[in-house]
This record gives structure tokens, sequence and C-alpha cells, in this order.
């Protein structure tokens, strides 16, 4: 076997009512003044406070930008790091979703190396270490808290960049499912099937030994690997027991721990194995149409699983059983595979994720564009287990998809 590595964020703190660890984590960076990164609505609702409150009971010095937004444009994360420049801190928190914990980490980067975002957009290309990120999601769904990756939205060419660097993975992450809790019906539901669409893509992924390298060095993603696989096996196992419960009951803490739990599992696989072409078709869609990053992912998912049904047919067959459909291999892996597709069509019907592009104001004319764009982010493309020889075969997929 060809040798493989398995990286995470610094230090990962689990479960009910961790966030009372915060504090004392903060401390053992040596830090002293945090600077966070969250939205008006957690400030609204008290998340900030219950946050700010371990820090500062800890002897930390706090500032809070809420400006962050959803799918955030390059503007967005330029004002944090002015605001952030103003306060001079030694670290930076991302509070909420993936969003918030992109733009802490962007501004960790920007705040350490100067430039523009666009300098370090792709695989690699930070130089260097960045100021220490603390991650605290409120949702589950992204696994940013334990990924190198950090994406944003051009807003001059209406496209979703990536920046992907081992400096960007957080150096702590807090997960605790209560903050979950409560989390409305829509945005659990995106970030949910943003989980299952990591982890399926990472279980799916090419295999270690056949991944190629990217012509100018090692690549962050790198293949599957057996412990990727573990971690995402659990996460669709996860997925497919909890998330309907908990898209139909915020305050199921079950079904909540179930999806934090999946979520981060989700994050540890694909932030190794990596991402393919679900979220490479993804990422034109969002920058255009803004849809949220989750729903986009979803919607997309079961069409292009069936593109690779047949470059993964056991992979998709284990995917049945790991979901429910299945309860063993009675029947043909062919016929399983399809299975675990038509599982994931239903369960994006059920929690009310979209099922055409269509029906997110996406026209038949923007489709060779987004076409084009996918066809150009190759570091996606590598992962994928079925290469697109043209820019054509994804636009089929569209096509199918709208």
């Amino acid at each position: 076997m060809k040798p493989w590595t398995f990286h995470s964020a610094g230090s990962l703190i689990f479960g009910r009512d961790s966030l009372h660890r915060l504090g004392a984590s903060a401390v053992q960076l040596r830090v002293s003044r945090i600077f966070i990164v969250t939205d008006t609505v957690l400030t609204r609702l008290g998340y900030v406070d219950r946050v700010v409150q371990p820090l500062r009971e800890a002897g930390l010095h706090v500032a809070v930008f809420d400006g962050g937004v959803p799918e955030p444009p390059d503007t967005v994360v330029q004002q944090a790091v002015e605001a952030a420049r103003t306060f001079g801190p030694d670290a930076v928190l991302g509070l909420g979703g993936g969003s918030n914990m992109d733009i802490a980490k962007l501004t960790a980067l920007l705040l350490t190396h100067g430039g523009s975002l666009i300098d370090y957009a792709g695989d690699q290309k930070v130089p260097g270490p960045v100021l220490p990120v603390l991650c605290v999601p409120t949702t589950a769904g992204t696994g940013s808290e334990v990924s190198p990756a950090a994406v944003f939205t051009d807003a001059t060419h209406h496209i979703k960049l990536s920046c992907l660097s081992p400096y960007l993975r957080p150096t702590v992450a807090v997960v605790d499912p209560l903050l979950t809790v409560g989390c409305p019906p829509q945005v659990t539901a995106d970030s949910g099937i943003d989980a299952l669409t990591h982890a399926i893509e990472a279980y799916t992924a090419v295999d270690n030994e056949e991944f190629q390298q990217r012509p100018g060095g090692p690549s962050v993603y790198q293949g599957k690997n057996p412990l990727a696989d573990a971690m995402a096996s659990e996460c669709i196992t996860l997925v497919g027991k909890f998330l309907r419960r908990a898209v139909k009951d915020g305050q199921d803490l079950e079904a909540r721990e179930g999806m934090a739990l999946a979520a981060t599992l989700g994050g540890l696989a694909f932030s190794n194995a990596g991402v393919a072409l679900v979220h490479a078709m993804e990422y034109p869609v969002g920058g255009a149409v803004h849809v949220s990053h989750g729903a986009g992912n979803g919607l997309l998912l079961p069409y292009v699983m069936r593109y690779n049904l047949t470059a993964r047919v056991l992979a998709f067959a284990n995917i049945a059983i790991l979901l429910g459909v299945a309860s063993d291999r009675s029947g043909t892996d062919v016929s399983l595979a399809s299975q675990a597709v038509q599982a994931v069509e239903e369960l994006r019907t059920a929690i009310g994720i979209p099922s055409q592009l269509r029906e997110l104001g996406v026209t038949e004319e923007m489709l060779p564009g987004f076409a084009e764009k996918t066809f150009g982010i190759k570091r996606l493309m590598r992962i994928n287990p079925r290469y697109p020889e043209s820019a054509d075969e994804i636009l089929a997929i569209y096509q199918g998809a709208l």
C-alpha cells in the first residue's frame, strides 16, 4: 500500500457543554486577544455572549465582528480583516456555520501574510503558518472546524473559490451539539446534506494509490484511504439515521448530537481524501445564483452519483447498506448501488432540498459557462473516480439536473 497521511484540527473537543472548555483551551494557546467572526443572527440570539463569557472569564480580551454572511464574498472577508487589524488579535475564532468559520480562517491568513485572497486560491498557496484559529460550529454539516479549506466568493467573476492549505486547519475545534439545538429546519437540512456529500465524495474518491498529484507538488487532498473511509462510512450511517429527525424537531438532542458528530466525521474524511465533482459543479452555480453551498451540493449529489456509479459500484452498494435502505448484500451490487442513489434522492426530497437547478433560478443558457468553469477545477477532477474527458460531459450532467 502506498503511504498515506491523515490530519485533523490541532485539538478537537466534542460533546454536550464542551463550550465550557473553550476558555481553558484558549489559555493553553498562550494567546491574550481573540477576534471573533460571527453574524448578526447569532449576536441577536445570544450565542456570541455564550462564547465570549468563558473567554473573558479566562482573562482574555475579545472583539467581535458580526458581519458574516452566507457564501461570503471577498469584500466581506476584507471588512473582517480591517476590523481585526484595528483590534490587533493574536488568535481568530469562527463562530457559526461554515461561512463564518471560513471567514475566520481567511482573516487569520491575511492578517499574517497580507496580499489578496486571490493570491491564495487553489491548492497549497499559503506560504506558512497563520494566526491560531479556533472554531465553534453552530450548524452540523460543513466540517470546516477540522478542515484545511476556506471557501469564498469572487464577487467580480461570480464564482466560489477555495483556499486549501494545511496551515488553515483550526488549532482548536470545540463542537458542542447543544449549540445546534433550535437551528432552523432549512439550515439544518442544507448543512446536513452537505455533510453527506462530503462523506460520499470521500468514500467514492479515487484510491490513494492511483491519485495523481498536481504538477506543482503535493496536494492537500490525496484520495481515499482506510482511515478516511472509516470516518466517511460512519458519517453516512449517522446522516441516514438522524438527519430527518433533526430537520423535523430542532429540540431532538439525540439527533442533534448525531448530526454534529456526522459533520465532524465528514469533515475529517473529505479534508484528507478530498471532495470531487459535486463540489466542482456547485461552485459556479452558487456563485451565479447564490444558493447555499449545502443546498447546491445536495441538489447535484444524486446526479453526480449516477455519473460515477459505473466506476464505484461496490462503494455505492455499501452506501445503500450504510443508509439503511438495504440490510445485506442479497441483491446484486449494481441494484444495491442504484438503491443508494435513490435513497439520497428520497432523503433530499424529505428534507426539502430542491431537485432541479431551475428551482434555483438557473437557466439553460448558463449551463455551458458552468461546465467550462467546472472543467477548469482540476484539483477536484483528480479526486473524482470518473475523470470527465471534456466540459461536454459535465454539461450533460447539468442538463440532466436542470
